[in-house]
Formats: C-alpha cells, structure tokens, sequence
C-alpha cells in the first residue's frame, strides 16, 4: 500500500522542495558510488588487458598504450577486428550500445523514465573497452558514465521509486564514475548539474555528490590517488594572460564548432553508404588504422599524449600533425557509430591547439596553453564551462589558473552558442527527434503566485437562486457573469458553498430537472481552492488532479471567506508576464512595476 506523507502548513513556501526521501536517497547513493568506483576499476582493468592481447599478444593488466607496438602496418587489422566485434554486439545485442555514452544517458533521463535494461549496462562497458583496447582514438570516461549511470539506474528499479528519484541515481552512479575514473569528483558533480539533472535541486543534488565522493575515496585504493596529470604549479595569471586566454577560448571555441560539423558529416556519409550499420565502425576502424600508422598518438586514450602536452613536451609540427591526425580519425570513428568518449579526446585536442597557440603568445609557457585549450576545448564542445574549468584543475591540482580557464571556457561557450544550434551532444538526440533545451530557469509557475494573477473582482450568486434566473442572465449577456465560464456560489452570510459552471447549467436543464431548482443544487459542493500565497503551480497541479479548470481563492485559515477567483487565462499571464520580460525592451523606469494583469475565464 503507498502512503503519502503529510505536508507542513505553507510547506509549498518553502525555498525547496525537498523532504525526507532526501536522505533515502542518499543512502542509496552511498552503494552507487561505491559499485560505481569497482565498475569503473574494471573497465580501466579491461581496456589494459585487451590493449595487452590487441598489440603486444600477451595477457595481462599491466597499464599498456597502443603506441609501443611492434606490427608494423599490420595495425591496421587491430582497429577493424574490435569495430567487427563491437558491431556484431550492437547488431545482435543492443543498438544502443552505439555511441559515445553521455547522449543515450540523456536519452534514458528524457525519455525512458530513468529506465536501463541490464543488457545494455553489460554490453556498453565491454564494447567500449573492445573499442578502446584496440586502438579506438576514445576516452574511457563516456562509457563509464554510461555504465555507473545503468547500474544506478537498474539499482533504482529494484525499489518503489518516482522517476525522478531514478534519475537522481542514475546521475549518481554517472557521476561517481567519472570521479573514479579521473580523481575529479568535484568536476563530476558539476556535470551531472550542467548536462544530466536538467534541475538544481538540493533533492538530487546531494546524493549524485554523496556517490561522487564515495567514489573518490575508493578511487584510491583501486587505483591510486590523483591528480592524474601532475604539473608544476603556474604562478598567478596577469591581466595581459587573462586576455589571451579569453583570445585562445574564442579559437576553441570556432574549433569545437568544426569538430562537431565533422562528426555529423562522417555520420551523414556512413547513412549513405549501401551497407548495414553494423558494418559501419569496421570502415571507420581502416582509417583508425591508417592514422595509427601515421601518428600512433591517435591511438587509444591518450592519456600519456594530455601529459606530455602539459609538462610542454609537445610542440612545432608534432603538435599540428597531432592536431590534424586526431581530429580527423576521431571524427570519422565517432561518426561510424562505435563505441567509445569524446572526453580525452577533446582535451588531446584542445591541448593540441592551446600549444600550438602558445608559439604566438608573449607570455607563459607551453603546458599553460595547453591547459587553458583543454579546457576551453571541453567546455566549448560539451557547453559545460564550469565542468571544464573544475576538471582541468583537478586533473592538473594548479589551482592558480582558475581565473584563466574560467577567461577560457567562458570565451569558448559564447562562441558555440552564437555558432551552433546544438552541441555534439544533443545533436544526436535532434536528429532521433528529440529536442533538448540546456537552458535551466526559475519557472514561472513557481514563482508567481496565486495572488499575482487572481481576479479580484469575484461576483457571486446567492444559493437559493433558481437555476433558470442564471441562465436568463448569461443569455441576456450579464456582462460580470459573463466573463467566465464558473460562478462561485455563497450563502445568505456571502459564505463560499459551492461553484456552478456552464457545463452544469446546459447538463441540469437538459436532464430537465424540477423548475425551482437553485443554482446549490445544480453546481458542485465539494470544491478544490486556492490560497493566495501558494505558488501558481501547487495551483496547477490541484486543477491536474481534480480535473477542474477554475479554483475559488479564500483565506487559508477560513475556506468560506472568497478573495480572488483563479482561470486558466490568469495562469497564462505569468507566462505571458516572462514572455515581456525576455522580448520588450524598454527604456527608462517602468511605469507599472506591479504585478501581471489577468483575464477572467
């Protein structure tokens, strides 16, 4: 039997919205993000052991990188013998095992109610790690988004939970993977904020950073303490540094767009192709191949390729062959439908540029540069600045160039979202047709209240007046009547007794009742109202649940005494009042600052 909790008095007034279930949630959270942690050593475990088969012919979990072999250009067969794996395993698994993780995990918040099949949180780690392991130029951190946020979710589901309360341990199994894996949980947590939650809610905010950190500590143990990417510490940024660092966000910023374009053009040219899909990521794999001949860099994660660009060990033409080779093997293995992150990637990249930039730039040094494209790279693609700029820092513990990756992120998102429609991201979605907006705002149904929108000027009708006298009166166009479609009805002490509507006057006339029949007994008696300081949603949701399109608004302490009466076209007008807001512009003081004007309905 479900039980509802009993609100407080005015709890709807409250700053958040959040109960109890908090703390439930939260001891979830605990065993998410420590499952998680274990999930995301395993897949790190998987990807080293296969990457040891794949190009050395050895088992073993050693930390190995594709860069090292010996196969000559019979490297080429690595890459396309795991896409042929991995597209059997979407073809005859699950198709959604395809992709770089965080967009089907948006999916899965959007649309599926917060709902993972187990088949998919088995299938996409070891996809991912076949993809990686032989050579796909991905990072790790995308699929283990996906796969904490499956395990959080598949959790969810073994308890009586909401699908928000899923959600929030989706994002949570999510969050805590990517703290494990990159020692991050501060940038993790601002993830979930920024691209998975679609809220700001201390109701799941809570538990996805209860898992965070509960991953991070066991992160240690499993596989050691960050940073990841040490650095010698940068001294404080100049003005003249925060400009160029604003000057290389925009250039990251014109370079995300470009990024973006070319994954969706190699997507649109694998659609054309007169071949099934499955077949796709073993021809995106022969150009894997070919770049790993090239450059070997481009092979794998990388992760050794972000450290060597920080300490600066990167540059002239290594770094724009670098640059070229990853940028074009990503995009066209990305585009192919496999499996694997855009994460490592885009800091290789932005890495790339932000070096290469720094032979133009007077000031600081090579692994500076790098660092602040990283970011601006990330934040610029991704549309997730303050992720970006906590995540380069804890990747790197150089919390001196805050100010400069917050110049750089920041330039670079006002670039993309002038530049694009969509991000690499939810292009994907929009292209399933599903629009996503990224834009979080106080709703104004939350904000307003009742009293804001109510019509004030309530007329009433006695309860004893017959009901043929009332539709003479709407008939003969009563002008106050007339403007809505309810009246409210109040006894011989202009008590609140009742409500009749226009439905119920044609209904009662036309089931031909008594002659005398008064308006009390052709309306309705059991009344849902409104008070008029609860917000205009708590509003909604009563008219939602009682099927009525009016409320009577009285005093909260005396049901009887009628103040305002609330319709759909004065709930309207809050929107109507944000639409003013956003749209007219105006000059000088405004001559009624009051609040929204409404229409009787």
């Amino acid at each position: 039997m479900q039980t509802k909790t009993a609100a407080r008095p005015n709890d709807e007034l409250a700053d958040f919205s959040t109960n109890h279930r908090m703390l439930l949630l939260s001891g979830m959270a605990v065993a998410v993000g420590a499952v998680s942690a274990f999930l995301a050593s395993a897949l790190i475990w998987l990807i080293a052991v296969i990457t040891n088969l794949a190009f050395y012919h050895r088992f073993s979990a050693a930390p190995a990188v594709p860069q090292g072999h010996h196969l000559g250009h019979a490297v080429v067969l690595v890459p396309v013998a795991g896409a042929l794996v991995i597209g059997l395993m979407a073809r005859f698994g699950s198709e959604k095992i395809r992709g770089h993780g965080i967009p089907e995990a948006l999916e899965a918040i959007l649309l599926g109610r917060s709902r993972i099949s187990p088949k998919v949180a088995i299938l996409k780690p070891l996809s991912s790690a076949i993809s990686i392991g032989t050579g796909g130029p991905f990072g790790a951190e995308g699929p283990i988004i996906m796969t904490g946020g499956a395990f959080g979710s598949i959790f969810a589901q073994q308890f009586h939970l909401s699908a928000a309360e899923r959600k929030t341990l989706l994002v949570a199994g999510a969050a805590a993977g990517m703290s494990a894996v990159f020692a991050t949980p501060v940038a993790a947590v601002l993830l979930a904020v920024e691209l998975l939650l679609f809220e700001w809610k201390p109701r799941s905010f809570i538990p996805v950073a209860v898992a965070a950190i509960v991953a991070s500590v066991l992160r240690v143990p499993l596989l050691g303490a960050g940073p990841i990417f040490p650095v010698v510490a940068h001294a404080p940024v100049s003005g003249a540094e925060l400009a160029f660092a604003a000057s290389l966000g925009i250039l990251a910023g014109f370079g995300s767009g470009l990024l973006t374009t070319l994954v969706y053009v190699f997507e649109d040219l694998f659609q054309k192709l007169p071949l099934h899909w499955m077949w796709w990521p073993a021809i995106g794999a022969v150009f894997v191949g070919v770049g790993g001949i090239i450059d070997p860099r481009v092979l794998g994660v990388g992760y050794g390729t972000i450290h060597s660009l920080l300490r600066g060990e990167l540059v002239g033409t290594a770094v724009i062959g670098l640059l070229l080779a990853k940028a074009l093997v990503w995009s066209i293995a990305l585009g192919s439908g496999t499996s694997g992150g855009v994460l490592a990637p885009l800091l290789i990249m932005g890495g790339a540029l932000g070096a290469l930039a720094s032979a133009w730039i007077p000031a600081g040094d090579v692994g500076l540069w790098a660092l602040i494209g990283m970011a601006a790279m990330m934040g610029g693609t991704m549309r997730s600045p303050l992720t970006a700029m906590v995540f380069a820092v804890e990747l790197t513990h150089d919390f001196n160039l805050f100010p400069a990756l917050l110049a750089g992120t920041v330039a670079a998102l006002a670039v993309t979202v002038l530049l694009m429609r969509r991000s690499i991201l939810t292009e994907k979605l929009a292209r399933r047709g599903h629009h996503v907006t990224r834009e979080y705002s106080i709703d104004p149904f939350e904000f307003a209240r009742v009293r804001d929108v109510m019509d004030k000027d309530v007329p009433t009708i006695p309860a004893d007046m017959q009901l043929t006298d009332l539709s003479d009166r709407l008939a003969n166009g009563d002008a106050r009547l007339g403007r809505r479609q309810g009246t409210l009805i109040v006894d011989a002490h202009n008590r609140l007794v009742g409500i009749i509507t226009r439905g119920d006057i044609v209904r009662a006339l036309r089931l031909g009742g008594p002659a005398e029949m008064t308006a009390i007994e052709a309306g309705s008696t059991d009344l849902t109202v409104a008070h008029p300081d609860e917000p205009l949603h708590a509003a909604l949701v009563k008219m939602h649940t009682r099927n009525v399109g009016r409320l009577p608004v009285v005093e909260r302490h005396d049901r009887s005494k009628v103040v305002g009466y609330l319709g759909r076209a004065a709930i309207l007008s809050a929107r109507l009042k944000l639409h003013e807001e956003e749209n007219v512009r105006q000059k000088g003081p405004a001559s009624r600052p009051d609040a929204v004007q409404s229409k009787p309905t």
